[in-house]
């Protein structure tokens, strides 16, 4: 076997281990000397550490220096999960290639599948339905097209997957939560009404777009809350409300309380199709109780995507509704939150004790 020179050194090799690198697979192995045993480069199983690892060209060396195939390694990567992933990337691709949105049928039958078991495999595989995923591609797909100044909204319209003006703008709004010369303006024309509270966390700060509530802040300092506000829609029309929509802000405030009343309101979500993902992992967590940025990342069908899924519960913009506080690092500390780990902690606290 010839070893790619991108994998030549133990460092090249380590630093492969470290990204689960599938493209390393093949090339060589590494060997763990407290455990006895060897795994492929792109293995999901738990990291060893630097010093307990070794390298060997091929199984067989490893074989030969006494190692055993990791059984646990054997069981995350057979070849059913490797069937199951490949059917799943050829949906995908097909949506993202489509002129407009392939049924459901179609999607099935060019994977070989029957409708209702290839709905439940894209489903258990991405933590999407078929649906909601082209939805979400197409929406990213209209924003970037939105967001260059080369593209008229016409074509926009019909780069993005749609093939009609009426089709378009009949989701428009859900998928932008806008109209499409707002969003292209930034935001201008858009109507984000707010109020600014205190509860016993600090300030806090509840907008509301036209769709539903855009934004949830926590903080110290009001004026800081409403800028920040102001630099998540910069060209909206933002809009101090009146005693009404305080009440609003007292729900929320009632929820941060007491956990156990729930809370029950209309949400603007807008985020990448990975993004809503992991906000919906998220949603599906139990009050009091905790999970690990890995466990979500396995949850949604990405195991490799530990740092991804940390990076989108930090730009979730909508506390406590979409709770990144309940996800904690593999070894239980808190770790970061947008708004301070003393608040993280006080949360837990009280949806233990509620």
């Amino acid at each position: 076997m010839t070893t790619n020179p991108a994998y030549k050194t133990d460092d090249q090799r380590w630093a492969a281990v470290q990204a689960r690198d599938p493209a390393a697979d093949g090339q060589f192995v590494y060997a763990v000397r407290t455990t006895g045993v060897y795994c492929q480069p792109s293995s999901t199983t738990r990291l060893p550490k630097r010093e307990n690892v070794e390298f060997f060209d091929s199984p067989q060396n490893a074989e030969a220096a006494g190692y055993r195939y990791s059984r646990r390694a054997h069981g995350s990567q057979t070849s059913a999960a490797a069937e199951r992933a490949a059917i799943v990337a050829r949906a995908c691709r097909l949506i993202e290639t489509s002129e407009t949105p392939p049924s459901l049928d179609t999607l099935a039958a060019a994977v070989g599948k029957s409708p209702f078991h290839f709905h439940r495999l894209f489903t258990a595989e991405t933590g999407l339905t078929p649906k909601a995923y082209s939805s979400a591609y197409r929406a990213r797909r209209l924003r970037e097209e939105l967001s260059s100044p080369d593209t008229t909204i016409t074509n926009a319209i019909y780069d993005s997957g749609f093939n009609s003006n009426s089709r378009f703008y009949e989701a428009s709004e859900q998928l932008l939560g806008m109209r499409a010369r707002d969003y292209r303006a930034g935001g201008a024309g858009a109507v984000i009404r707010f109020a600014v509270g205190q509860c016993s966390l600090g300030a806090i700060l509840v907008a509301q777009s036209q769709r539903g509530i855009c934004a949830i802040l926590l903080g110290d300092d009001p004026d800081q809350l409403v800028r920040d506000l102001q630099d998540q829609f910069p060209k909206a029309e933002i809009i101090g409300c009146d005693g009404e929509f305080e009440q609003l802000i007292a729900q929320v405030v009632g929820f941060i309380e007491t956990p156990s009343i729930g809370l029950h309101l209309p949400l603007d979500v807008q985020g990448t199709a990975f993004q809503e993902r992991v906000w919906r992992a998220l949603c599906e967590i139990p009050p009091g109780v905790t999970v690990s940025y890995t466990d979500i990342a396995e949850r949604i069908g990405s195991p490799k995507a530990v740092r991804a899924v940390a990076q989108a519960c930090a730009n979730n913009h909508i506390a406590v509704a979409i709770p990144c506080h309940r996800v904690v690092r593999r070894d239980g500390d808190l770790a970061g939150y947008r708004w301070g780990v003393d608040r993280k902690r006080e949360l837990l606290r009280r949806e233990v004790q509620d």
